[in-house]
């Protein structure tokens, strides 16, 4: 009977562990596809077409309670700024330091070079 009353204890516990899995620090929401197309394509991907996308994929993101991964909002960044819009560029660059400051050094050198190419 002992035997018994530890084994289904030891069942109890596994299957107590086995259900706690852990929450994902960051959403993806196709990210990742994301930067790989864009990458394929030699950086001639549509940016409009791209940053339609990403925004929708951060607003489900949002609505999950995720957090956006390192580095969404540098490329959110750069979209921004091959289409124009100067001021989307710098805010998304720089909340992409804010949110994670190891980035900081990256993130100044984009906005030296990205934004003002976009003015050009």
């Amino acid at each position: 009977m002992g035997r018994l009353a530890a084994c289904a204890a030891v069942a109890a516990l596994t299957v107590g562990c086995a259900s706690n899995v852990a929450k994902p620090l960051y959403g993806w929401e196709g990210y990742q596809p994301q930067v790989y197309a864009y990458l394929k394509s030699g950086g001639n991907a549509d940016p409009a077409e791209q940053i339609a996308q990403l925004e929708q994929a951060e607003q489900t993101m949002a609505q999950r309670g995720q957090a956006l991964p390192p580095g969404y909002r540098a490329h959110m960044g750069m979209l921004y700024a091959k289409a124009g819009q100067v001021d989307k560029s710098a805010a998304a660059i720089t909340a992409e330091k804010a949110h994670f400051p190891e980035s900081s050094s990256f993130m100044d050198f984009l906005l030296r070079t990205l934004t003002p190419k976009a003015e050009q």
